[in-house]
């Protein structure tokens, strides 16, 4: 049941989720196409001149908006169809939007709209939600003035909004900091690919993320963009567009976490079609560490298969799978031993401090767990207090400790809503897991079923 709170965020009971039975039969999941495939599908195909269509690509907050501001650039249109977008640019120079353009919370279209706008005669100016509007741009910024691109910040330095003069970039010799986002570099070697010459990106520092940057990489060379690296510091990427005239989306590794863990957890089996184990997508990797926990895993030729077992703590690092740290730490948190989770620390600057999160709404239903700057550990608990999980206007927060109300009473979840970001359809998709294995008792009713 969805009720509202005194500070009007709905709240839902997830009493009707709770698995009462289980059933042999595996869950065939139907997860959606991947938001980072998406993103950077939509770029690499408002660089082509002509029609390109994506398949299996995914339908969210951050993708439709992400689409609607590429469809404001004069000589481009990207518009939704039932299964994906439909890219056409008929110009091989594009105009700056005639408006601002707004990104919602999106972190990930708002970096790569940034060094997009560069190659568009005009100005950009790009926008955010509150939350955005906090997070970091200052190194891909920065970046931009080493490239002599011209920007303005219109309200706090280094961050959001922020105009952007388009024009010819005279240097062929780019840099970013990898520290906080592999984002930043990310837009740069889409951005690179639009120059006229041979352009050299050199990462300083440590990279972040680096399965991220290794997706962008297979992207661009699977629709004929040549880019070179050794090591992951220095790219050389040669000027082209794209030859493909469709792209075809892999579904999510993010979102197919919430269905591991939920097999995970009730010890019943789930099938994933559509992911493969050569997927380039790092958070792939969860399905490892849920073996190591005790989960037996098996990749068929369909997808990937996991049933649940059980579960042990362990110690792992997450750099290259970040969005599948709160799915891991809410298994973790019904293991037979403490788990501690490191490579984190850009888990601070996402769609809110998840770090915090998963600390604080962890101690809330009863069970210990310590953050700190770069790590969690979460002490396991079976007895979980009845309590209301704060989401922080997080869709994963959401959908990660939603799982616990499959196995547990009196869990809450506040702004189920919020899940449209990545997973509009999650909660007709977890009573869909509901209803396979209660069906001789009872189903989840339509009616208990955020829209």
């Amino acid at each position: 049941m969805t009720t509202v709170t005194k500070s009007e965020k709905p709240v839902l009971d997830l009493a009707p989720f709770k698995i009462l039975r289980t059933s042999k039969k595996p869950f065939v999941a139907a997860i959606p196409g991947s938001k980072s495939y998406t993103n950077r599908a939509l770029i690499l195909a408002s660089q082509r001149i002509g029609r390109t269509e994506l398949v299996g690509a995914l339908h969210c907050e951050d993708t439709d908006l992400l689409a609607a501001c590429l469809n404001s650039f004069g000589g481009l249109s990207a518009v939704k169809t039932s299964d994906g977008f439909v890219v056409e640019r008929t110009s091989e120079a594009l105009q700056a939007p005639a408006e601002p353009v707004y990104v919602g919370g999106g972190g990930t279209p708002a970096r790569l709209l940034i060094a997009f706008a560069v190659s568009a005669e005009g100005d950009t100016i790009i926008d955010g939600n509150a939350r955005l509007r906090e997070r970091p741009m200052g190194d891909l910024l920065t970046a931009l003035t080493g490239m002599g691109v011209r920007y303005t910040c219109l309200g706090q330095p280094g961050c959001l909004p922020v105009k952007i003069s388009g024009g010819r970039i005279g240097t062929t010799e780019w840099s970013v900091s990898g520290a906080k986002s592999s984002q930043f570099l990310t837009s740069l070697l889409l951005a690179a690919a639009q120059q006229d010459r041979p352009i050299t990106i050199e990462v300083e520092g440590d990279l972040v993320s680096k399965s991220y940057v290794e997706m962008t990489l297979h992207m661009m060379r699977q629709v004929g963009l040549q880019v070179e690296t050794s090591d992951l510091k220095k790219f050389v990427v040669q000027p082209g567009v794209p030859v493909s005239d469709r792209i075809n989306v892999e579904v999510d590794a993010s979102a197919m976490s919430y269905f591991l863990g939920a097999a995970a957890l009730t010890g019943t089996t789930v099938l994933i079609p559509g992911i493969a184990q050569a997927s380039k997508q790092g958070d792939a990797g969860l399905a490892t560490l849920m073996e190591e926990m005790g989960c037996t895993v098996l990749w068929r030729p369909e997808g990937l298969q996991l049933t649940g077992r059980p579960l042990t703590g362990l110690v792992a690092d997450m750099d290259t799978m970040p969005d599948t740290v709160l799915t891991l730490a809410v298994v973790a948190s019904q293991a037979t031993s403490e788990t501690r989770v490191t490579g984190i620390a850009n888990l601070k600057i996402k769609e809110c401090d998840r770090i915090h999160a998963i600390a604080a709404e962890l101690n809330r239903l009863g069970v210990p767990a310590v953050g700190g700057d770069d790590f969690v550990e979460v002490t396991p608990s079976r007895q979980i207090a009845s309590a209301t999980v704060s989401t922080y206007n997080d869709h994963r927060v959401a959908m990660a400790f939603s799982l616990l109300g499959l196995i547990h009473d009196g869990v809450r979840i506040e702004d189920p809503a919020c899940v449209e970001k990545s997973f509009p359809s999650f909660w007709r998709e977890l009573s869909r897991f509901v209803n396979h294995h209660n069906a001789a008792v009872m189903s989840v009713e339509t009616s208990e079923v955020p829209a």
